[in-house]
C-alpha cells in the first residue's frame, strides 16, 4: 500500500511540473482546506515529493475557486519547493496574484519574497529595488513582524554592497525586536551584526557576539547556527593576524556551510583559509584553497569584491613559478570578475583596493600572448594596428549594444532607495533629514523636476529647506551634485518615455530637449550621452529596429 503510495505520489509531481494548468488534484486530497495544506509545507528549501504535490494541489484548488488570497500563498510555498530556476517565474506570478487582492500587507509580502529571491542570485540592486517596493505597501500595515523582516532583508543586502554601518543600525533594531519574537530571526540578526561589526574592524565586537550567538544556538537549539558564528569568528581572527587560530575555526565551520551548499561562505572560507596560509609563506597550501574559490566561480558565477584578492594572489604566484599558462588564465578570470563586480557591486567598485587595474592586466594579457608568438616585428606591429582597429570596431558596436541592452533593463533613479553613502554622519537633526527625504520623494513622484531652469535654490524652496542642506542630503543619499541629480531624472524620465510610447520615437532630439525640461538641444544631447553613454539617435534607432524586428 505505501508502495503504491509513493508511485502515486510521483506519477502526480510529475504530471504539476510538466503540465501546471492541466494539474488534477488527487482525490486524497481533493476535499483538503487551505489550512491543511499549509500546515503540510515546511517553508525552507527541501526536496520533498509529498510537499511539492501538497503546494500544487493548493494552487490548483485556489486557481478553481478564483480566490486570489490563496493563489499568492501558494504560488510563494512553490517557490520553496522547486527548482531555483523557476523561482523569478513562481515569484513574479506570486506579485500578480498579491496585486489583484489590493491587500497593502500581501502585495507588501509578495515584493519582499520577491526581493528575497533576488537576493539568493546575488543580485543585490535588484532586491533593493524590489524591498523599496515592499516599504511602500507594507509601511501602512501593522505588521511589525513583516516590517522587521523587511529591514533583515534591507540590512543583509546594505552588507553585501558594503554599506556595513547602515547595516549595522538596522541589525541592531532587528536583534533587539526579534529577541523576544524568533529564536531564528534573532540569532540570525546577531550573526549578520558580528559579520558587519568585523568589516569595520570592530572586531572586539564582533567577538562578544559571536559568544552570545553560539550561546543562543545551543539555548534555542538551533546547532547548524554554531558553524556559523564559528565561521564569524575565522574571518574576525584572520583580520586580528591569528592564522593558526583562523584556520582551525575555518576548517570546522566549513562542512556545515558544505551540507547546507551555502558556497558564497564556502567560498569565503576557502579565501581566508588560502589567505591566512600565504600570511604564513605556505604559498603551496594558500594556493590550493584559491583554486577552490575560482572552481565555485567557474560553477555558480559568484563572486565579491574581498575574494578578487585570491587573483591577484594566483597571478603573483604563477609569476614566480613562470607558469605563462596560468598566469594568463588567472588574468582572464580577473578580467572577468572585474566586469562582474563594476555590475553587480557598481557602488562599491570604486573602493575595491586594487593591486592589478584592469589597463595593467590587460597590458600584461597582452604581453603574454605576443610572447608566444615567432613572428617578425614587422607583422607584429602591422597586425597590432589591424587587430586594434577591428578591436576598437568591434568594441564599439558591443558596447553600444551592451549599454543599449543594460538601459533597457535599468530602473530609473525614482524607483531606488535613498541610500546613505559614505561612513561619515550629516550634521543635520535626524528629523529634518527624515522629512527633507520625504519632500524629496514627492519631488521625484511629482516630477518637478521636470520644470525648465530647475536648479538648487528651486528645489531648496520646493523641500522647504535652505541650499546647504539640500545639496547635502543629496550628495549622501543619491551620491550625485544637484545640477547631476535634477539632469539625470530629466534623462530618466525621457528614456521611459522613449521605451513605453512609440510617438515619442517621432520626436525631433529638440522637442524632447524641451519636453524633458532642458535650456537647448544641445545640452539635451550631451546630458543623454553622458548618462547612457549613447546618443538619442542612436537610441531611438534601435528601439524601432526592435520595434519592427
Amino acid at each position: 500500500m505505501k508502495k503504491n503510495y509513493l508511485i502515486l505520489l510521483f506519477l502526480c509531481f510529475f504530471i504539476g511540473v510538466n503540465a501546471q494548468k492541466k494539474f488534477i488534484i488527487p482525490d486524497s486530497l481533493s476535499n483538503k482546506s487551505y489550512n491543511y495544506f499549509n500546515e503540510k509545507i515546511n517553508y525552507k528549501e527541501s526536496d520533498s515529493l509529498k510537499e511539492r504535490l501538497y503546494a500544487q494541489s493548493w494552487l490548483a484548488k485556489a486557481k478553481s475557486e478564483k480566490n486570489d488570497t490563496q493563489m499568492a500563498l501558494a504560488y510563494k510555498s512553490l517557490i520553496y519547493k522547486f527548482d531555483k530556476k523557476l523561482r523569478n517565474l513562481y515569484a513574479d506570478s506570486l506579485v500578480t496574484a498579491a496585486k489583484k487582492t489590493a491587500n497593502p500587507e500581501m502585495i507588501g509580502s509578495a515584493y519582499m519574497t520577491k526581493g528575497i529571491v533576488f537576493y539568493d542570485r546575488k543580485e543585490m540592486m535588484k532586491a533593493l529595488d524590489n524591498y523599496l517596493i515592499a516599504e511602500q505597501y507594507i509601511s501602512k500595515t501593522n505588521n511589525y513582524y513583516l516590517i522587521y523582516k523587511l529591514k533583515y532583508g534591507k540590512a543583509l543586502t546594505k552588507y553585501y554592497l558594503g554599506f556595513y554601518h547602515e547595516a549595522i543600525a538596522l541589525f541592531k533594531e532587528c536583534v533587539t525586536y526579534f529577541k523576544e519574537k524568533n529564536d531564528h530571526a534573532y540569532i540570525n540578526s546577531l550573526y549578520s551584526l558580528g559579520q558587519c561589526y568585523s568589516r569595520i574592524n570592530k572586531y572586539q565586537l564582533c567577538s562578544q557576539i559571536n559568544q552570545i550567538g553560539i550561546k543562543a544556538a545551543i539555548q534555542f537549539e538551533i546547532f547548524r547556527m554554531k558553524s556559523y558564528f564559528l565561521f564569524s569568528e575565522g574571518i574576525n581572527q584572520s583580520f586580528k593576524h591569528n592564522y593558526v587560530d583562523a584556520i582551525k575555526k575555518l576548517s570546522l565551520a566549513l562542512p556545515d556551510l558544505r551540507s547546507n551548499k551555502d558556497f558564497a561562505n564556502e567560498t569565503l572560507a576557502y579565501f581566508y583559509i588560502g589567505k591566512n596560509y600565504w600570511s604564513q609563506n605556505q604559498k603551496e597550501k594558500a594556493v590550493v584553497y584559491f583554486k577552490k574559490v575560482d572552481a565555485i566561480f567557474q560553477q555558480q558565477n559568484y563572486i565579491s569584491p574581498e575574494l578578487r584578492e585570491a587573483y591577484e594572489l594566483l597571478i603573483d604566484y604563477s609569476l614566480t613559478k613562470n607558469d605563462k599558462k596560468a598566469h594568463l588564465l588567472y588574468i582572464g578570470q580577473l578580467l572577468k570578475i572585474d566586469q562582474l563586480l563594476e555590475h553587480n557591486y557598481k557602488y562599491l567598485s570604486g573602493k575595491i583596493t586594487k593591486v592589478y587595474d584592469t589597463e595593467k592586466l590587460l597590458q600584461t594579457q597582452r604581453n603574454l600572448e605576443n610572447s608566444n608568438n615567432s613572428i617578425t616585428v614587422i607583422a607584429i606591429s602591422t597586425t597590432v594596428v589591424l587587430m586594434s582597429i577591428i578591436s576598437f570596431l568591434v568594441y564599439k558596436h558591443f558596447r553600444s549594444k551592451r549599454l543599449f541592452n543594460e538601459l533597457m533593463n535599468r530602473q530609473p533613479e525614482t524607483s531606488k532607495l535613498f541610500v546613505a553613502n559614505g561612513s561619515k554622519e550629516l550634521d543635520i537633526n535626524p528629523e529634518v533629514v527624515a522629512a527633507i527625504l520625504i519632500k524629496l520623494e514627492k519631488f521625484e513622484f511629482s516630477k518637478k523636476y521636470l520644470e525648465k531652469e530647475m536648479n538648487l535654490l528651486k528645489l531648496a524652496s520646493f523641500l522647504n529647506t535652505n541650499t546647504k542642506y539640500a545639496s547635502k542630503i543629496i550628495a549622501k543619499y543619491r551620491n550625485k551634485g544637484t545640477i547631476e541629480y535634477i539632469t539625470d531624472l530629466k534623462i530618466d524620465h525621457i528614456i521611459e518615455l522613449l521605451k513605453n510610447e512609440n510617438k515619442y520615437r517621432n520626436y525631433t532630439n529638440k522637442a524632447l530637449g524641451e519636453e524633458s525640461g532642458f535650456g537647448s538641444t544641445q545640452i539635451f544631447t550631451r546630458a543623454f550621452n553622458n548618462r547612457t553613454g549613447l546618443s538619442p539617435t542612436y537610441f531611438i534607432s534601435k528601439l524601432r529596429s526592435q520595434q519592427h524586428s
